[in-house]
């Protein structure tokens, strides 16, 4: 993978430096870690590995790749993820008038 990536309505970026100070390590779920979930499907955009953990800052998101990992969702190419840290940007979709939501696949 380069250093971003987008699989649907989820975007990778990866990121040099360190984490923000305070950034906390959030819950894995039994099959991983779910960036998001489907609205209509259910299907989730999804990393299996043990390797990756899932850190938290100021509402933003953020992914710390130890080996190796695939992000994957069954309608969407796995992403590859090398070592590394990585940014997760979920899009946000915007009408006038109306309070901006996120995306859902």
């Amino acid at each position: 993978m380069t250093r971003m990536a987008r699989q649907g309505d989820i975007l990778i970026v990866g990121i040099t430096g360190e984490l923000p100070r305070g950034a906390r390590e959030l819950r894995r779920e039994a099959g991983g870690i779910v960036l998001a979930y489907g609205e209509a499907t259910g299907h989730a955009h999804r990393i299996r590995s043990p390797h990756v953990t899932l850190l938290e800052h100021d509402g933003q998101r953020f992914l710390r790749v130890e080996q190796p990992s695939d992000l994957t969702h069954e309608e969407h190419a796995p992403i590859h993820l090398r070592p590394g840290l990585y940014k997760v940007v979920r899009q946000r979709e915007y009408e006038p008038q109306r309070t901006p939501r996120w995306v859902d696949d």
